[in-house]
């Protein structure tokens, strides 16, 4: 019987200690460090303009209207706490459709011709279903759209787009996106000022 008290008292000891330190130095380190050395990461790298918060450039967001670039389709409807793909695999007969629809939908939306290809992520959701960019190509393809209903120069709108390509991750890793989010405040910020 001594035995098991003092396994119980060692084991409960322990327990408290490890408690202590997962669910309070640990999480209280962590809120400190990443408050003070990455304090806009660490807030959900919030974006402001004109002082209030538009968005996250981490997280995509429904665009609508032929004024503005579209993100990628999303599983969730740009919920953040419907975050999610669809979980369809590819020889599911429903992704297909979804696909197929997305295509013609891109196509009629953005004036492409028939056969003219279409960017995969115009026509399929990202894994979270909140992607926050697009490729470079499928932003050039939105370009002629938005260019025409802002009344611009589709170059002035490429310009904006080359202004707001991000490079690959660590220079190797990924492609070169563009966040849909700071390109569309960018191209408003354009139209109010005219720089």
């Amino acid at each position: 019987m001594q035995t098991f008290l003092k396994e119980l008292r060692s084991a409960l000891a322990m327990t408290v200690a490890l408690g202590v330190i997962v669910c309070g130095v640990y999480p209280i380190l962590v809120y400190t460090m990443g408050q003070a050395f990455f304090p806009g990461k660490a807030n959900g790298s919030i974006i402001y303009h004109n002082g209030t918060a538009v968005g996250s450039s981490l997280l995509g967001q429904a665009f609508n209207g032929p004024r503005y670039f579209h993100p990628r389709p999303s599983a969730g409807g740009y919920d953040g706490t419907a975050s999610g793909g669809t979980n369809l695999g590819p020889t599911s007969k429903d992704l297909i459709e979804k696909v197929q629809e997305r295509v013609e939908r891109y196509r009629e939306t953005n004036s492409l011709a028939a056969g003219e290809l279409v960017p995969a992520d115009a026509a399929t959701a990202s894994a979270s279903g909140l992607d926050p960019h697009i490729s470079v190509e499928n932003a050039i393809l939105q370009a002629p759209r938005v260019a025409k209903a802002r009344g611009w120069d589709t170059n002035g709108v490429i310009a904006v787009i080359q202004q707001h390509t991000e490079g690959r991750t660590l220079g190797l890793l990924g492609e070169p996106r563009v966040n849909v989010l700071l390109v569309n405040l960018a191209l408003d910020e354009k139209e109010k000022t005219g720089k």
